[in-house]
């Protein structure tokens, strides 16, 4: 019986290989989850892009300089919100996020839908920080 027992030679199993398949696939794991998230966030963001409504676009004879407010973070960037087309109440609460001031007026023009944002005071490529004041410009009708 010993001499079984002694004869049988033992399993040999290569570790190594064993590691690289199971970090093969947890790797291989890993690329497709995040692929899906890139592929899912990239329809997300085309589909916001691609889902504006016409309210939002500027008013026919103005420019987008005119409407655009550029925001001035306390850190120095800038970030641009398109404001024209926006009704006053959307307008309102852009400024209350930003912690802005506004001032509205009309203005008379026959292009525009009435009460939305024709034109705002400073515009791009002038800066805005919060506790400033905006003079924007509403359409009469």
């Amino acid at each position: 019986m010993n001499d079984y027992v002694n004869a049988a030679e033992a399993p040999a199993f290569d570790t190594a290989r064993i590691v690289r398949k199971a970090r093969r696939k947890r790797a291989t794991a890993i690329a497709g989850v995040a692929a899906a998230l890139i592929v899912a966030g990239g329809g997300t963001a085309l589909a916001t892009i691609n889902s504006g409504s016409e309210a939002s676009k500027p008013a026919a004879g103005t420019t987008a300089d005119d409407t655009t407010l550029l925001y001035k973070f306390s850190d120095g960037g800038t970030l641009p919100i398109e404001l024209g087309g926006m009704d006053q109440e959307s307008a309102r609460a852009q400024f209350l996020k930003m912690r802005v001031k506004a001032e509205y007026a009309k203005a008379a023009t026959g292009t525009c839908k009435p009460g939305s944002v024709i034109g705002v005071s400073p515009h791009s490529p002038q800066t805005v920080s919060s506790g400033d004041t905006v003079k924007v410009t509403l359409c009469a009708g």
